[in-house]
């Protein structure tokens, strides 16, 4: 009996941890330049700002929306996200989405005019 009952309870803080994390994030809409996570405001090769944020990529680092002094990591859950942020790497754009602490969960993308 005691074990049902302290299953439970976990089970319950679970659920509230899990919710509040979702409460937590609020949809934004931000613009600033793509780069990545691991140069963040001063890439290492300044002269191919595109170059450099697509080799990090590539080596593993996330996708990162830089606003003024600001790095936000970018997750993008789909492959098109990714191919659209590629694309768009060096670039000023405009990102949408679910935004926690310092993370923004991509609902969409548009190269800012």
């Amino acid at each position: 009996m005691r074990m049902k009952l302290l299953t439970a309870a976990w089970t319950v803080a679970a659920a509230f941890t899990v919710s509040s994390a979702a409460l937590s994030a609020k949809t934004t809409t931000l613009t600033g330049k793509v780069g990545d996570a691991m140069c963040g405001v001063k890439h290492m090769m300044p002269a191919d700002e595109a170059g450099c944020t697509r080799a990090c990529v590539k080596k593993g680092s996330d996708y990162a929306l830089i606003v003024k002094d600001k790095v936000y990591t970018l997750k993008a859950s789909t492959d098109a996200s990714k191919d659209q942020l590629d694309k768009l790497a060096g670039q000023i754009a405009s990102i949408t989405g679910d935004l926690n602490g310092d993370v923004i969960q991509v609902a969409s993308i548009k190269a800012a005019k």
